[in-house]
């Protein structure tokens, strides 16, 4: 027996050793000797001894990512805003408050809870204690769009994206730089290199900015030398059922060739959990998407995951002011269009009522 690997789980992890066809997923990357290499030490490593934080623990994927680490015995610490409620029936349904979400989470085996916000550097520090990892999943409540549009909410709002993308992150590095164990820190965040695209600019004006900052949050991590990151950059993801079987694809180098496509918050959990057994995606940027054609990817992430590298691509070191410009001139577009929509409106209702008054005489 493998350590760390039950007797089916080292059979279907041996199964990833043999040769596959090339793939494309992860460009400029050789199969070979390394890829393999990268999978028999993960087949080796015992993430079972590992203790993992978690942020956003509530969350879609906060959720599916706590889940997978018990059931993998893996000792987890989640950050929770209140303290849990007792009296609660714990629930994973889909309309389940974070109240019944976090009772369900707080019972499974090796979890623990741990009070505190993000947002808050001493919150980060209790919450990093003793911990080898952890999985930055938290993001921004959906603010009302016209709040976001106008923007009436103060950056330093602990509910703005500025304070939960950008913020909470600066916590986490901090935090872990006072930490003897925790060096590393998965972030998932999105694509957000193209200010002026459509669904960026959309997501900035309706959402405090919260592509602005995602990436803003990524060059932190990317600027922090000490630190081991992964940043995951998901495609949309979804709880609805899609078909994943042998679609899973990645990208390394923060590269964006991959069509964005629906992938679950199953898979991207699973993915985030995955990086821990892969060293070489230490301080890497990945896009995780699903292949548009069936039978065209990989049946899970590990063969992918092995011929990940660190990151060589100069990434820009702020886009802010891409972002706020490109949020501004939608801004005023979408006000126009309005402005236009509304008189075209009036004037019909003008038409009509004329009509209907010549009618009536």
């Amino acid at each position: 027996a493998v350590a760390g690997c039950g007797a089916g789980q080292y059979s279907q992890r041996l199964q990833l050793l043999r040769p596959k066809p090339p793939s494309s997923f992860v460009t400029s990357h050789k199969r070979g000797m390394m890829a393999r290499l990268m999978l028999y030490f993960a087949i080796l490593y015992d993430s079972s001894a590992m203790r993992v934080a978690v942020t956003g623990t509530t969350g879609r994927l906060g959720r599916e990512a706590v889940q997978i680490l018990a059931a993998k015995g893996i000792e987890t610490r989640c950050l929770l805003r209140h303290a849990i409620d007792p009296s609660v029936r714990p629930s994973l349904e889909k309309d389940a408050s974070s109240a019944e979400v976090a009772r369900f989470l707080s019972v499974l085996p090796s979890v623990t809870m741990v009070e505190g916000d993000a947002t808050s550097e001493k919150s980060c520090i209790d919450l990093l204690k003793g911990c080898d990892a952890v999985l930055a999943l938290h993001g921004p409540v959906r603010p009302p769009p016209l709040q976001s549009l106008f923007r009436r909410l103060p950056e330093k709002d602990p509910l703005h994206s500025k304070s939960v993308n950008y913020e909470a992150v600066k916590n986490l590095i901090n935090a872990a730089r006072k930490s003897d164990t925790c060096k590393r820190i998965v972030r998932v965040t999105g694509k957000g290199e193209e200010p002026y695209s459509f669904f960026t600019v959309l997501i900035n004006m309706l959402g405090n900015m919260a592509k602005a900052w995602n990436y803003e949050g990524e060059e932190l991590l990317r600027g922090a030398d000490d630190i081991d990151y992964t940043i995951v950059r998901p495609g949309v993801m979804t709880n609805e059922s899609i078909d994943t079987s042998n679609r899973y694809a990645l990208e390394d180098n923060g590269q964006g060739h991959l069509p964005v496509t629906a992938v679950t918050y199953s898979q991207i959990a699973s993915l985030c959990v995955d990086c821990l057994d892969f060293p070489n995606t230490r301080r890497s940027t990945l896009t995780a998407m699903n292949t548009k054609q069936a039978n065209a990817g990989e049946a899970s992430y590990a063969p992918l995951l092995a011929k990940v590298r660190a990151d060589t691509k100069q990434f820009p070191k702020t886009l802010l002011e891409q972002h706020k410009l490109a949020a501004r001139r939608g801004a005023i577009k979408l006000t126009v269009f309005g402005a236009v929509f509304m008189a075209g409106v009036l004037s019909l209702v003008k038409t009509a009522f004329s009509f209907l008054g010549k009618i009536s005489k």
